[in-house]
């Protein structure tokens, strides 16, 4: 009996050092939040991980839309919000204090389909349009046959298939459609949301995926590395120089080469390079200019700078390649870094 009472004591004695072993390590440990944009998830699930490793920090992402990001930073709840859509004129100065926004990557939008035996086909921009306004109802219109010779399309409808929440996708889309057709930036125009003609909603990317997938007939416009993770056959579509391109890192990057204003406020679809694809265009993070908000640390505003600035390094651009992103070009990256240190924590900089 005294040898089971010693026992049970020094059991509880080792107990109770590892519980003061992993207080005393958790102490210190900080959580980074963020929420926003479906469209980079899968570079920052990727980058976020390796990074809580690296610095033992948790990060935790909510891939809950472009417009669900900003509502969030807008109400303070998270350390940062994640969009595909910069924020307009109107919608900085309905911010509760000024916001910069961080480039992370650059990725294409692109049109998905299910066509059982048809594994890519070539869109104009015109033909595009058509088939989100509802003007193309069947796969086997004579607009579709004219820039596909060789396929056999089925006489069957299109079902247009789109996002039903705020997206920073649709931003990127409609933006392009709008720019490329006149019809539609008169009755539809560009948005986070727009009011589609035809069509089925689904949430998310991977939830337009998702449904392109299940639906036989089906077309719709998702991010890249959805498609590509799912082996969705894609398009073709015919960029401003008139060649048809394939979405691809080396397009999309070829879609950035251009002036790049110094908030980074700029869209990249209808890039007028000969190798460019047409639909592209940066994802941000969005930071409060002054940290010092809903009783933050000084502590907490660095841990989260230093993470953002880290996505801004080599080896976190060289994870975004691996899971389909385009990396920032050098230029992007140090105007980036740049604007990361004008950051402040009550007239503090954070990071020098």
């Amino acid at each position: 009996m005294k040898k089971r009472i010693i026992l049970v004591a020094v059991l509880a004695i080792i107990a109770l050092g590892l519980v003061i072993t992993i207080l005393s390590k958790n102490a210190g440990s900080k959580t980074i939040s963020g929420a926003g944009a479906t469209f980079p998830q899968p570079f920052y699930n990727a980058a976020f991980i390796t990074y809580g490793h690296l610095a033992h920090v948790k990060v935790t992402y909510g891939g809950i839309g472009s417009g669900g990001g900003i509502r969030s930073l807008k109400d303070k709840v998270v350390d940062f919000g994640a969009s595909d859509a910069f924020l307009s004129d109107k919608e900085m100065n309905e911010m509760p204090a000024p916001v910069v926004h961080i480039p992370t990557c650059c990725g294409a939008v692109v049109i998905a389909f299910n066509l059982p035996g048809i594994k890519q086909i070539k869109l104009t921009p015109d033909v595009l349009a058509a088939i989100f306004s509802g003007k193309i109802k069947n796969w086997n219109s004579t607009e579709l046959k004219k820039i596909n010779s060789g396929i056999h399309f089925p006489n069957k409808a299109i079902v247009v298939i789109h996002r039903s929440d705020g997206s920073g996708t649709t931003n990127m889309f409609t933006d392009y459609l709008s720019k490329v057709d006149a019809a539609w930036r008169a009755k539809i125009g560009s948005g986070k949301t727009v009011n589609w003609p035809v069509g089925i909603g689904a949430k998310g990317n991977p939830g337009v995926a998702g449904a392109i997938h299940q639906t036989v007939g089906s077309i719709g416009y998702v991010g890249s590395e959805y498609t590509f993770a799912q082996h969705q056959p894609s398009a073709l579509v015919q960029n401003k120089s008139g060649n048809f391109i394939e979405a691809s890192v080396a397009s999309v990057s070829a879609a950035a080469q251009c002036a790049i204003p110094a908030d980074t406020r700029v869209m990249l679809n209808n890039s007028s390079a000969k190798d460019a694809y047409p639909i592209a265009g940066f994802t941000w993070l969005l930071l409060y200019k002054n940290q010092a908000y809903n009783n933050r640390s000084f502590a907490q505003a660095q841990a989260t700078l230093k993470l953002v600035d880290w996505m801004l390094d080599h080896d976190a651009q060289k994870i975004a390649s691996k899971v389909n992103y385009a990396p920032l070009a050098p230029n992007v990256a140090a105007k980036a870094k740049a604007i990361l240190r004008t950051i402040t924590y009550n007239g503090k900089r954070v990071l020098k």
